[in-house]
C-alpha cells in the first residue's frame, strides 16, 4: 500500500502525465480505489496538491484537475520576475564556491535525469534555481518563492514536454554558472531575466495556439 508521500509522488506523475486529464473530477473513494490507499491518505494528498496548485475544489465531494491556461503561466512568470532576480542579486555577493558547486551537481543530476517524469526534473530545475538564491539572506522572500515554485512546477514540465526547451534552459544554466563564478552579477540577473521571460514568451504563444488542456 502507498504511503502519503509516495502517493503524493504518484498522483502528481500521474496528473502530468495526463494519465488524469484536465477537467477531470477526482472523488477520494475513486482515488482510494484506484491507488489501493485509505481515504485518510488520499484526503490529506489532495489537501496537498490543492495548496499547490495542482487540483481545484470541485463540488462538495471532489477534486478537478486543472487544465494549463496562458493567462496563468503569465501571471507566475511575472512574479518570478519581480522575485527572482531581486533573490539572486541578494544572494551572489554572499555565494561561495561551495555553493557554485552544488548547484553544477545539480545540473549534472538534470542532465542525467531524462527518463524522469517531466514534473520530476521541473523539481530539480527548482532547485537549481533555488541553490543560487539559497544565501539571500531573506527568509521570507525564499518562503514566497517556494511558495511560488509550487504553482509553476506543472508549467515547468508542461513546457520541457511540449516545446523541448531542456537543451536552451541548460545552457543557460551554465553561462548562469560561469558569470557568477567571475563575479558578473549584473550579467548574471540579466541573464536570469532573459531565461524566465524568453521561455515564458514561448509557453504563453504556445498555449494561447494550441489552446493547451
Amino acid at each position: 500500500m502507498l504511503k502519503k508521500h509516495q502517493l503524493y509522488q504518484q498522483l502528481k506523475q500521474d496528473i502530468q502525465l495526463l494519465h488524469w486529464l484536465p477537467g477531470t473530477v477526482l472523488t477520494q473513494q475513486q482515488l482510494a480505489q484506484h491507488y489501493g490507499v485509505s481515504r485518510i491518505v488520499v484526503r490529506d494528498v489532495q489537501q496537498i496538491l490543492l495548496n499547490e496548485g495542482w487540483l481545484l475544489v470541485h463540488g462538495k465531494a471532489g477534486m478537478q484537475v486543472p487544465g494549463f491556461s496562458a493567462a496563468e503561466a503569465e501571471e507566475l512568470c511575472l512574479l518570478r520576475l519581480q522575485l527572482e532576480p531581486m533573490a539572486l542579486q541578494l544572494a551572489a555577493a554572499n555565494i561561495s564556491f561551495s555553493r557554485l558547486g552544488q548547484a553544477e551537481d545539480m545540473l549534472a543530476s538534470i542532465d542525467a535525469g531524462t527518463t524522469l517524469p517531466a514534473y520530476q526534473r521541473g523539481e530539480l530545475n527548482w532547485q537549481f534555481h533555488r541553490l543560487l538564491y539559497q544565501d539571500c539572506g531573506k527568509p521570507h522572500l525564499l518562503r514566497l518563492l517556494d511558495q511560488l515554485h509550487q504553482q509553476v512546477s506543472r508549467y515547468l514540465g508542461y513546457q520541457e514536454q511540449a516545446l523541448a526547451y531542456a537543451g536552451t534552459s541548460a545552457a543557460e544554466h551554465r553561462e548562469l554558472i560561469s558569470l557568477l563564478r567571475g563575479g558578473n552579477i549584473s550579467a548574471a540577473c540579466e541573464l536570469l531575466i532573459s531565461h524566465i521571460s524568453s521561455a515564458s514568451q514561448l509557453l504563453v504563444q504556445y498555449l494561447q495556439k494550441n489552446k493547451a488542456p
